[in-house]
């Protein structure tokens, strides 16, 4: 019999650790005014990074994600709402969301900003009803080290993503098994 309850308790504890993100009724979208606010002060953010500067003048677009709640124990979820800009003009809203499964524990907020450099990067992006990361252009994720080798004569990936502001702990942060979805808010 304690085996069974063993096997039972193991079953279900995974799904605990999504608890602090399920919810009695529908979460509210944010609205256009709204992410246009966050991403705005976003980028205030990011222009005051030495290291995100060489990313700004050779990008196609930059999408932006100003806050991403991420959390979980053993499983784990992240939800955010951005949108994507060519030059200082929005051309889409986008939400990310991803779940993932082994070895963490803890909550986290943090941004961000996803750099296209090529035409054909965009194009992906925007051609998809729903682009998972890892299925489609390279994303090479810039950590304060490499940010800081960052130039116009080494940036030769598709697409660059930078983190910024986190707060929170996080025993393991990723973009694999994320997908980012158009969306359409008020």
């Amino acid at each position: 019999m304690q085996r069974r309850q063993i096997a039972r308790a193991a079953a279900i504890l995974p799904f605990l650790g999504a608890a602090p993100f399920l919810k009695t009724r529908p979460a509210q979208a944010a609205t256009r005014a709204e992410i246009d606010a966050e991403v705005s002060a976003a980028l205030t953010r990011l222009r005051g990074m030495q290291n995100a500067e060489p990313l700004f003048a050779p990008s196609k677009a930059i999408l932006v994600f100003p806050r991403i709640i991420s959390g979980g124990f053993l499983v784990g979820g992240q939800y955010g709402e951005g949108a994507l800009l060519r030059g200082s003009q929005t051309v889409g809203y986008y939400n990310i969301a991803g779940m993932s499964f082994g070895l963490l524990a803890g909550a986290q907020a943090a941004g961000l900003a996803m750099f296209f450099m090529t035409e054909e990067s965009l194009r992906a992006l925007m051609a998809a009803d729903g682009w998972e990361v890892g299925t489609g252009p390279t994303v090479v994720a810039l950590d304060q080290g490499l940010q800081a080798n960052a130039s116009s004569t080494t940036l030769s990936q598709p697409v660059y993503a930078i983190t910024f502001g986190q707060q929170g702990l996080m025993a393991a942060v990723a973009l694999n098994g994320t997908k980012i979805t158009r969306i359409r808010p008020d």
